[in-house]
């Protein structure tokens, strides 16, 4: 048991007696666990970053990546303006 190491959790196969269905149905999963990349046993802020900004670089919905970079715009703008920064000098 190292100080920095964070434990798993156990997990158990136990499939009920009188279920007849696929999979467990006591899986606890998130509904778009199967659609994200960024989810998973990723170690390391680096590493979840790299895989983020690849997900970003290779998503086929292109209006919701401007629709991000306007809305990281904004928020540059406003906080720009909350430390009363002079914008004169780009004009």
């Amino acid at each position: 048991m190292g100080i920095f190491k964070t434990r798993k959790n156990k997990t158990y196969s136990y499939t009920p007696r009188h279920y007849k269905g696929e999979g467990n149905p006591y899986e606890i999963k998130h509904k778009f666990d199967d659609f994200r990349t960024t989810v998973g046993s990723n170690k390391g802020l680096k590493n979840k970053l790299v895989t983020a900004l690849n997900d970003y670089k290779h998503n086929q919905n292109q209006s919701a990546n401007k629709r991000v970079l306007i809305i990281i715009g904004i928020l540059i703008l406003i906080f720009l303006f909350i430390i009363e920064f002079d914008l004169s000098i780009f004009f």
